[in-house]
């Protein structure tokens, strides 16, 4: 299915087709970036990036694009289409940035959320939740500062640190690094899930390997 295609489409709605994972509902979304300037004989620096945010369909609370992974499609497809449908981009799609599990502050719910990078290769005038949701692009530091998920800033750095970070020549034996962030699905977080959490914090846990 070519994503573009999906423009003139409603953006999906219901659980019918929703994936889980061990009682987690499982989401997919992207950290849309752009880059000011660019060399192909110099590293990408912070200064460089500019990421996209989007509000909330019911406050002017900033996010990044996610949504549900459904049954019918791959994750990289349902990744792309969230994207889509929410901020109206389309690029190409990056590694994947980690898996986290986290709380949701209004279903009062743990979900697995996974977030790629995207850059970002054309950006459309309509899209189809251009009604009800505003998207800004800014600054890494700005995002760090107005993204309203915790999960989701844990992806951004993860993000920065991989497309900053100078990569290892072939011959070289690549260096351990604490930006790859790897799901915690330990005895530990199934404990940590049944312990006392405030209804208002996401609750992430990830090991760094």
């Amino acid at each position: 299915m070519q994503i573009k295609k999906l423009v003139s489409l409603p953006s999906r709605t219901g659980r019918l087709l929703q994936r889980y994972n061990q009682g987690f509902r499982q989401v997919v979304g992207c950290i849309p970036y752009r880059i000011r300037k660019t060399s192909k004989f110099s590293s990408i620096h912070i200064e460089d990036l500019e990421v996209l945010l989007i509000s909330s369909q019911k406050s002017p609370r900033m996010m990044f694009p996610k949504g549900g992974w459904e049954l019918d499609e791959d994750i990289e497809l349902a990744a792309a289409r969230e994207t889509l449908e929410e901020a109206g981009v389309i690029g190409l799609l990056g590694d994947k940035l980690g898996e986290w599990i986290f709380k949701s502050k209004s279903q009062e719910k743990y979900h697995e959320g996974t977030m790629f990078s995207l850059f970002v290769t054309e950006e459309l005038d309509v899209w189809p939740e251009k009604d009800v949701r505003k998207r800004v692009w800014m600054s890494v530091n700005e995002a760090r500062e107005r993204c309203a998920h915790s999960w989701m800033k844990e992806a951004l750095e993860a993000f920065v640190c991989e497309l900053t970070t100078p990569r290892p020549r072939i011959e070289e034996e690549p260096t351990p690094t604490s930006c790859r962030l790897e799901l915690c699905r330990s005895d530990d977080l199934r404990l940590l899930i049944g312990g006392p959490q405030s209804a208002d914090e996401d609750v992430d846990c990830y090991l760094i390997s």
